[in-house]
């Protein structure tokens, strides 16, 4: 997701503009919806919980926007209110649901086996199994980073974490999905 500096500039401006705010936070929606919606879907897993996550995400961007101090891109600070907003779905779901972590991790494998809204073929299927029995920060940053592909100084400033930490992650997530597939044939 990569804001052109200049661009970025004058749609923060039209946002914080009272004039201009609901036309450029619409712009923000349309230009936002899809990348964001794949980054929580691949969280959360569910098509109708990704759609609420995603319209919690812009809810919270829009009642704080006036809190955006443009230190970072927008679509920084998009993505870390939709990861913010997806982990505290989880977090709620989890105690909802009384289940611990790992019973998480099977009930997210369930609920790809049981996707009405997913049509790929066997292999994207046991991948993203493979993906869902991850550690939640590990499957994060490996969604950032294989899917998005994004740079692991953006995921920093996402997660607050250190560029060394992700890259540990990154490798470790991708060393178990490689021990999930040959387990798997």
């Amino acid at each position: 997701m990569a804001d052109l500096p200049t661009e970025n500039n004058l749609l923060i401006a039209r946002l914080r503009d009272p004039q201009t705010c609901r036309e450029a936070f619409g712009e923000v929606i349309k230009t936002y919806t899809e990348p964001l919606y794949w980054q929580i879907r691949r969280m959360v897993q569910s098509h109708d919980d990704a759609n609420d996550v995603l319209q919690n995400t812009f809810l919270k961007a829009w009642s704080s926007i006036e809190n955006f101090r443009g230190d970072a891109k927008l679509s920084t600070w998009l993505y870390k209110i939709a990861i913010n907003e997806s982990i505290t779905f989880l977090d709620r779901e989890r105690k909802r649901l009384s289940i611990s972590i790992d019973d998480q991790e099977a009930d997210l494998a369930r609920t790809i086996e049981a996707d009405p809204h997913f049509d790929g073929d066997e292999l994207q299927r046991k991948l993203r199994i493979a993906i869902a029995s991850l550690p939640e920060k590990q499957r994060l940053v490996f969604n950032m980073k294989y899917f998005d592909d994004m740079k692991y100084e953006d995921m920093s400033n996402i997660l607050g974490t250190s560029v060394g930490a992700l890259k540990a992650s990154y490798h470790l997530a991708v060393k178990k999905i490689e021990s999930f597939f040959s387990e798997t044939d």
